[in-house]
């Protein structure tokens, strides 16, 4: 769409009608190439990890920069000098060992309240800085400036000792990139790992060496010397073009490694988790760089069920790094323990919402079968829980302390921690399993961004209802723990000896509850009250099948004796 510059600077011309002078400025533009991958019935397409794998080669053929911005289609750059601090921590000393920089995701078009915490404070300002100090900050898809040669499968410089003295030669250098996880690669052996594009092969050792830091103190390791990328590159030809649309095709990735080590990886709907993965794995270090103004901006779904459909997609993506061999209990000892910690809470998370769901029906229990949810509130129980509770309230206060984000986001996080994990974590497990065991794929539409009808409120998608199944378990809680305090009072008040104590216990317990579903509670209503009448039927269905179940299980006290006072000889 714009063909490579010219090597000469190109001044621009003074004109009354710009707003801007460039008398004084370069006014060139960059290369712009729009790529659009072949597909074929009967291809896997691997959706955006072939997409980004089929960019990879195409430009490593046409401009082989050293480094690579990926960006979704709903982002743009906020920030035009984020790609300059973005290099810098690449090119400095040691920069050479960083796979990629990651920048936070900031998002536009968000309801004021943040009802369903779309803005991810907690995760993108506490758990990814904190990652900073690790072995780095998980990918997550978008905002993030590649290595290319980290992509490519290769270990860091300096990672292996016995490579240490080899000498500075391209074949050398080679050798060091081409290591993988169980053995060395040679020049060889990358026609079955790369592909037979010798432009794509010959590329390699051209953008491994263009991405190292400045030479200009002894101390720099595996640098290069001053003005070596001052040589003028060749215009494109039609040859050159020819190739980048022949690694492109749908053949060109056959048996070769594109997608198992090389490139983004196949196999999951969160492919941007297990790419970062393997490239930690391998012993390469990532950075979080969080500018002054943000670097980057997107557009995040505002409507509950796109939202849930979106925290089902992660969701199933854990579950399945969770059973693969991308869990991180079987990492290389290159990857340091805590980082090891980290990713495996990234396939741990969806398994707690078993636990999540029985904490919120124990206090039910505990109102409908008129016991507290512990036998005796000993000394022992209350100076534990006392503790435990001390204890969270701590580690909030210092995450909100330490991150600098304000209380509400903190508290959106956790209720939409139970949203999410009453409903989409779930479904996430279940449908895990189902593809782990019996091999059933899942299928995700693309998010929803906008839905709304009315062009004249912003936030008309947030008030949009569009029933799922993932509201069931939701609405489920909120039914059993409203009915289950009706009962309790109803008990108590009629009790011959009230004991007011477990009633506050409980009660306090199943308000607990529904303050963190009153998000979900709020989104089920609508626009001022419209509520679907899907939403009234699930509801009675539910609170009567309870309401029958419970008289079952627990008949009233008598019931018996009057009834076998009107048997029949």
């Amino acid at each position: 769409m714009l063909k490579p510059p010219s090597d000469d600077p190109l001044l621009g011309s003074a004109d009354d009608t710009k707003l801007i002078d460039l008398t004084d400025v370069d006014i060139r533009l960059p290369l712009l190439v729009y790529v659009s991958r072949e597909k074929r019935p009967g291809y896997d397409h691997n959706k955006k990890a072939g997409a980004m794998n089929a960019l990879v080669r195409a430009s490593a053929i046409m401009s082989n920069g050293p480094f690579i911005l990926n960006l979704d289609c709903d982002h743009y750059i906020y920030n035009s000098k984020a790609m300059r601090e973005g290099m810098c921590f690449m090119m400095d000393r040691g920069g050479d060992r960083l796979c990629y920089v990651q920048f936070p995701q900031r998002f536009e078009g968000i309801d004021p309240s943040d009802r369903y915490a779309n803005h991810n404070t907690v995760f993108f300002d506490v758990n990814m800085r904190a990652l900073d100090g690790l072995q780095g900050p998980v990918y997550v898809g978008t905002g993030c400036l590649f290595r290319r040669v980290a992509l490519y499968g290769f270990d860091p410089p300096r990672s292996n000792k016995k490579h240490a003295s080899m000498a500075n030669t391209e074949e050398n250098r080679a050798l060091r990139m081409g290591e993988s996880d169980d053995e060395d690669m040679d020049l060889s052996t990358f026609p079955k790992k790369f592909g037979n594009s010798t432009f794509l092969i010959d590329s390699i050792p051209v953008a491994e060496f263009q991405g190292r830091p400045l030479a200009d103190h002894p101390a720099v390791k595996n640098g290069r010397p001053p003005g070596a990328l001052t040589i003028p590159r060749d215009l494109l030809d039609a040859s050159t073009v020819a190739e980048a649309i022949s690694v492109i095709s749908c053949w060109y990735e056959d048996k070769t490694e594109w997608g198992n080590r090389v490139g983004w990886i196949y196999g999951s709907v969160t492919e941007d988790v297990v790419t970062g993965y393997r490239m930690h794995n391998r012993g390469w270090k990532s950075v979080y760089c969080v500018t002054k103004r943000d670097a980057f901006r997107g557009t995040a779904p505002i409507n509950l069920t796109d939202r849930l459909h979106q925290v089902l997609r992660w969701a199933t993506g854990s579950v399945e790094i969770f059973f693969s061999r991308n869990n991180a209990l079987l990492a290389s000892p290159k990857m340091k323990i805590l980082q090891r910690i980290a990713y495996l809470n990234v396939g741990i998370y969806p398994f707690t919402s078993i636990f999540l769901i029985v904490y919120c029906f124990l206090p039910a229990l505990s109102l409908f079968s008129g016991q507290f949810i512990v036998q005796t509130l000993n000394v022992t129980f209350l100076v534990y829980l006392l503790t435990i509770t001390v204890t969270l309230c701590m580690l909030a206060v210092l995450e909100i302390k330490w991150s600098g984000i304000e209380l509400e986001e903190w508290w959106r996080n956790e209720q939409f921690w139970v949203i999410g994990g009453t409903s989409a974590h779930l479904a996430a497990v279940l449908q895990g399993l189902l593809k782990v065991i019996a091999g059933i794929e899942i299928s995700f539409t693309l998010t929803s961004k906008s839905g709304g009808d009315d062009v004249d409120d912003e936030f008309a998608d947030l008030y949009i209802v569009k029933w799922t199944s993932l509201m069931i378990p939701p609405i489920t809680i909120m039914m059993v723990n409203l009915i289950a305090i009706a009962v309790g009072f109803s008990r108590t008040i009629y009790s011959v000896l009230p004991q007011w104590s477990r009633l506050i216990g409980g009660v306090f317990f199943s308000f607990w509850v529904l303050a963190h579903l009153y998000p979900f509670a709020k989104g089920l209503m609508g626009r001022r009250g419209r509520t679907p009448t899907i939403v009234f039927v699930w509801s009675g269905l539910i609170a009567i099948t309870i309401s029958l179940l419970w008289v079952a299980i627990n008949p009233p006290a008598g019931a018996n004796q009057i009834g076998g006072s009107f048997q029949f000889p």
